[in-house]
């Protein structure tokens, strides 16, 4: 008999399989090296085919997918309850299996190999620049060493080569200071060539231009949120969206009593991250314009600025969700974003 759903726990060499029939019974447990994957699931009739989103998960998505299979992706942490006890392959494909027919579990939908590309972009982008900051980092407190002091920020890079090119500074740590400015001009470079690169595939995306008229979203944020969010009806509203991201307060309560504390910090961190940064510029932009008068002023007057800077960031995810969900661009209210 021919299992009707399955569930698949992934790995790098060695994968294992669970399958049941249309009347829950199993009729399918098999492990499977890489290179056997496609052929055993080309011979199969279509059927639902449940999976981890973890890694490679969107690749395997796409294969299976295009031999007639529904795929399913589910978060590894709704599918970790499924489990019934000990750590194995077999327990997780079967834990998988189970989790992939409940109806009130959440599916990620699969990435095209066009929006990992960009997402690869994001990434190497933030490692060089994170490269960047740690070589800025210690050539400012080795010459600090040497009592030779500048301004943090990486636009003062210039005035650490000055420093380090002063003729108190003795040969072999001048040679160390220089090898170290090699590097971060090479990081930069990089880092404008990939700019470069996202910049030309945010003018081909019409999306990505919507969302760039939202203020605090630019042309990182924009593009991030299109190669991320491969579905955005995947999110009922834009509240649970926010909610995906991490901008809502953590809920903990009991017995009619609700407690809330910070946000809760799930979902995508970067998308957060760079949502809070452009809500920082928005706050900041916003208190140096006494005239906008608008909601963001109000909660300034009663909150501080870091609790005001998480709910624009909360708002503007919601108006990145209408967007993508109902088209259109930003229409600016005449007191701010509110």
């Amino acid at each position: 008999m021919h299992p009707t759903i399955i569930g698949l726990d992934l790995a790098k060499h060695i994968f294992q399989a669970h399958g049941i029939d249309a009347a829950g019974k199993a009729v399918l447990r098999k492990k499977l090296r890489r290179s056997e994957l496609i052929a055993f699931f080309a011979k199969l009739p279509p059927c639902v085919v449940g999976m981890e989103a973890c890694g490679t998960a969107h690749y395997w998505g796409r294969e299976l997918t295009a031999l007639g299979h529904q795929v399913k992706l589910m978060p590894a942490a709704y599918v970790k309850p499924y489990v019934k006890r000990g750590k194995n392959d077999e327990v997780d494909a079967e834990a998988i299996c189970e989790a992939v027919t409940r109806p009130t579990m959440r599916f990620v939908p699969i990435k095209s190999a066009e929006q990992q590309s960009i997402l690869m972009l994001h990434r190497t982008r933030d490692l060089f620049v994170r490269q960047r900051t740690m070589l800025v980092n210690s050539l400012r407190g080795q010459l600090a060493e040497f009592g030779l002091i500048a301004p943090k920020g990486v636009w003062r890079v210039p005035e650490l080569e000055a420093l380090a090119q002063d003729g108190e500074l003795p040969e072999p740590a001048r040679a160390c200071a220089e090898l170290i400015l090699m590097q971060i001009e090479d990081l930069q470079s990089k880092i404008k060539a990939i700019e470069r690169t996202i910049l030309a595939r945010h003018r081909a995306n019409e999306l990505s231009l919507r969302l760039a008229t939202i203020p605090g979203v630019g042309i990182i944020t924009a593009t991030a949120l299109v190669a991320t969010v491969a579905n955005a009806s995947a999110f009922r509203s834009g509240r649970h969206f926010a909610a995906w991201i991490g901008l809502v307060p953590r809920q903990n309560g009991s017995g009619g009593k609700m407690a809330l504390g910070g946000i809760s910090k799930r979902g995508e961190p970067y998308l957060r991250r760079l949502l809070v940064l452009g809500a920082t510029a928005v706050v900041r932009y916003v208190r140096n314009k006494p005239e906008l008068a608008g909601w963001v002023n109000a909660l300034l007057a009663r909150r501080p600025a870091r609790v005001v800077t998480v709910a624009v960031a909360n708002k503007l995810a919601r108006i990145v969700w209408a967007i993508m969900q109902r088209g259109g661009t930003f229409r600016e209210r005449p007191f701010g974003i509110a």
